[in-house]
């Protein structure tokens, strides 16, 4: 075992900038091999009959796993890519170089942490586990996990002071050359997960490609060539178009941009250009998406139950022909099918959208919210597990809404966001 000789795995971390650990173990001389596994486990069928990894979000992680690689190999090492059970591929790999331990980004979520649990489950594998992937560590906050708050509104006022002192940590400059005795394996395709490659709808909001290079691009462009983020508290609950909201969410989701980076972007723009309700609400957006991670690291598998973190008995059913007119886009109200089309056939729907479809599913419909959680999950290329669970688990009644039966009427939500109609024409026309 050669004891400078260590696999950095790659999760929803891929990217170079925001690193501090692969940065340290680089400047420290370490011979790091860089790794990552497509996990059989995230790319079953479900019961339902859909993939849980749909071909939307598989060609955006595809495309940022190619871009990880160009940039590795421009440092002079390269990406090793496996699919399996990430534990075996782990051990083989190992077995084979040497390698003395791994390092990861830590998880909170039921599935991620199984991953966890049985890569230390074999004798031979040590795995070093490192806060990284959201705004803060858990011991940055200024409580104990079991005393986080139940209601966002009590956790943003205790942490987003912290914002104001969020800088970037810098980015990987240099990489150690892989070992000699390590092959990469061929480049895996859609037909390696017996799906096809996704059309490109040209209704689509915007052009989403995957990867860390295409996330800094669109963090400069929309903070600093357009200052689009001076306007985006009036326009984020637009339905059409690439500047309406920040479009980041993608990125964020598969960790080619960190959230810590676009939070100390918008402070720089802040200090050197302006502020005001604007930037801070791009800020007030990211501190939700961190306190989903900490719900989830509070209460574990409980994010995906039916009765959720309240434990609220909620009565509704598993009728699976009502939620195929929903998922399709056959439900009758033409703006929650204008969204599901949006969302079936780009991979993408609008935060205005994700309510109301969501809310008719659970509140008119009365259809169990778990069943659209776990299309959502499919299909969303931005979809990240705390994210996408927790607000589903919030728009259900059964997560962290203090507020008792929100309902949202479709029709006049459409009336105030789509007066002219031009959301539901787009993706209703034949």
């Amino acid at each position: 075992m050669d004891n400078r000789k260590v696999i950095y795995w790659f999760r929803n971390d891929l990217r170079l900038h925001d690193q501090p650990v692969l940065k340290a173990l680089t400047e420290s001389g370490y011979n790091i091999i860089p790794f990552y596994c497509f996990d059989d486990r995230f790319y079953s069928t479900l019961s339902l009959g859909f993939r849980r990894t749909g071909p939307h979000r598989l060609k955006f992680l595809f495309e940022s796993l190619e871009d990880l690689d160009d940039q590795l190999r421009n440092l002079g090492s390269a990406l090793i890519v496996r699919k399996g059970n990430t534990a075996e591929q782990l051990q083989k790999i190992t077995e084979q170089t040497g390698a003395a331990k791994i390092f990861a980004a830590k998880e909170f979520a039921t599935d991620e942490l199984q991953t966890e649990k049985e890569i230390e489950g074999v004798n031979q594998l040590t795995l070093e586990l490192h806060e990284s992937n959201g705004l803060f560590r858990e011991s940055d906050l200024p409580f104990d996990i079991d005393e986080l708050p139940d209601v966002f509104t009590q956790f943003r006022k205790k942490v987003e002071k912290k914002l104001k002192t969020i800088t970037d940590r810098g980015e990987v400059s240099k990489m150690s050359l892989l070992p000699d005795d390590l092959e990469n394996e061929a480049v895996l395709s859609y037909a390696d997960f017996d799906m096809e490659e996704p059309e490109t709808d040209r209704r689509a909001a915007m052009d989403f490609y995957g990867g860390e290079s295409e996330a800094l691009n669109r963090l400069h462009e929309y903070i600093w060539e357009s200052e689009k983020v001076l306007t985006y508290k009036k326009t984020r609950n637009g339905l059409l178009g690439r500047d309406y909201s920040t479009k980041f969410s993608p990125w964020l989701a598969n960790g080619s941009l960190s959230p810590l980076k676009v939070i100390a972007e918008i402070n720089r723009f802040e200090e050197e250009k302006t502020s005001n309700s604007s930037t801070y609400w791009v800020k007030f957006e990211l501190m939700w998406r961190e306190y989903f991670r900490w719900i989830a690291r509070k209460y574990g598998g409980q994010i995906f139950s039916r009765d959720g973190i309240k434990n609220e008995k909620v009565l509704q059913k598993q009728n699976v022909h009502l939620f195929e007119k929903w998922r399709l886009g056959n439900t009758g109200d033409d703006f929650v099918d204008a969204n599901m089309k949006e969302l079936w056939l780009s991979g993408f729907m609008s935060n205005r959208g994700r309510q109301n479809v969501a809310s008719y599913l659970c509140k008119n419909m009365n259809i169990d919210w778990r069943l659209g959680a776990s299309w959502f999950e499919s299909q969303l290329i931005d979809y990240d597990v705390y994210s996408n669970w927790g607000n589903w688990m919030y728009v259900a009644g059964v997560g962290n809404d203090p507020r008792e039966k929100r309902f949202f009427n479709t029709q006049k939500q459409a009336e105030r966001y789509d007066a002219d109609r031009k959301y539901r024409d787009l993706w209703l026309k034949k």
